[in-house]
């Protein structure tokens, strides 16, 4: 899955999406680290700015924790939202 250029949602939201859909699905389990900036942007095609916002929107919601200079790591179970 990756983000639609056609789809009228900003590509950051699409993308924050795909990546808070894998973690429920458990692609992605609690404190594992999740793919680079650089391995997003090649993967679906958009630009650096697009990753950060997605990330650091996935960090708002609860769901990534970003430590500069090491990563994006999906956050502990118990930090996510509910529902």
């Amino acid at each position: 899955m990756t983000v639609d250029q056609l789809d009228p949602r900003p590509l950051w939201e699409q993308l924050a999406a795909i990546i808070r859909d894998q973690i429920k699905a458990g692609v992605f389990e609690p404190r594992q680290v999740l793919p680079s900036e650089a391995h997003l942007q090649q993967e679906h095609g958009v630009a650096r700015g697009t990753v950060r916002r997605a990330m650091a929107a996935l960090a708002e919601q609860g769901w990534a924790v970003t430590i500069q200079g090491r990563g994006s790591f999906v956050a502990p179970r118990e930090s996510w939202p509910e529902a």
